[in-house]
């Protein structure tokens, strides 16, 4: 318990990520743009710090999960930034889904000062936070990832190293593209289902447990049903994911019409005031363009 823990972004998932870190037993230092969002890490005992820097000067490895490219970048390249006041030998971790060559950029600009940097994106939402069973796709050098590793453990079960820096967003886009798509088929077949007049429940129950079941259908699908579009993860955020991945994949030339389409189904959710729910609000935009009242 020797290394001094940093933690920038106390969001939906980034809190619960923190507290296993602090009831580990680990001396954590907090930073939020709104203190009250860490009121509950304070309360289990982390010290409140007034900007990214402050955080960087007290801390042996400093974690940040905030909401866009722009806010990692003023959190590490900020006048206030984790990199202005960060140690020689320490380590950065951004557990943020962005650009993979801002985690390149990061990266380099840290190397610079003999820091160390790691691009590590989550998936799996706020019950895997809160759960501490998410899954980690890390970007880096390899030695750095396995002395970081033990931290990872306590937020996560499926933990990969997937190559150098930017290799972790890379990976989390691959995610997010499956993800896209896949809702569209978890909202068109829960609306099938209740147009038939079938049972939503039911129908869950049974197809999520055959070749059409994923995590997206057996966890979000009874969100649906319950009316609960409350957010595990952002629209608003997911929509700068699929930005981010439709803007690679036209650098790499690479045509992706399925990822596309979903992009612009949630635009459609941005365009009606939806974008602090749940990706499964996506049910909300399909069902009004069939005239179904949710």
């Amino acid at each position: 318990m020797d290394k001094r823990i940093g933690w920038i972004g106390t969001g939906v998932m980034g809190k619960s990520m923190c507290s296993h870190l602090i009831k580990a037993g680990y001396e954590v230092s907090v930073f939020n743009r709104s203190k009250e969002k860490a009121n509950e890490l304070i309360e289990l005992g982390a010290q409140w710090c007034s900007n990214p820097k402050e955080v960087a000067d007290k801390s042996d490895i400093v974690f940040t999960i905030v909401g866009f490219p722009i806010d990692v970048k003023e959190v590490y390249l900020g006048e206030n930034g984790v990199l202005r006041g960060i140690k020689e030998g320490s380590i950065v971790v951004d557990m943020t889904t962005s650009e993979p060559t801002l985690a390149q950029l990061i990266y380099d600009k840290a190397k610079k000062k003999g820091v160390f940097s790691i691009d590590a994106p989550v998936s799996g939402g706020d019950v895997g936070a809160r759960e501490g069973t998410l899954a980690i796709m890390a970007g880096g050098d390899k030695d750095i990832y396995d002395q970081v590793l033990p931290l990872f453990e306590l937020m996560g079960k499926n933990i990969a190293y997937m190559g150098k820096a930017g290799a972790g967003q890379h990976t989390k886009m691959s995610n997010q593209i499956l993800i896209a798509s896949t809702m569209i088929g978890v909202v068109e077949s829960l609306l099938y289902a209740y147009k038939a007049g079938n049972d939503l429940n039911d129908v869950i129950n049974v197809i999520g447990k055959g070749a059409a079941g994923c995590w997206s259908i057996n966890n979000l699908g009874p969100r649906i049903v319950a009316g609960n579009f409350d957010p595990g993860f952002f629209i608003k955020h997911f929509v700068k994911d699929m930005g981010i991945a439709l803007q690679e994949a036209k650098q790499m030339k690479l045509s992706l019409p399925g990822l596309a389409l979903a992009y612009q189904f949630y635009i459609s959710a941005m365009a009606m005031d939806l974008e602090n729910l749940g990706t499964q609000g996506l049910y909300k935009v399909l069902a009004k363009m069939n005239g179904i009242d949710t």
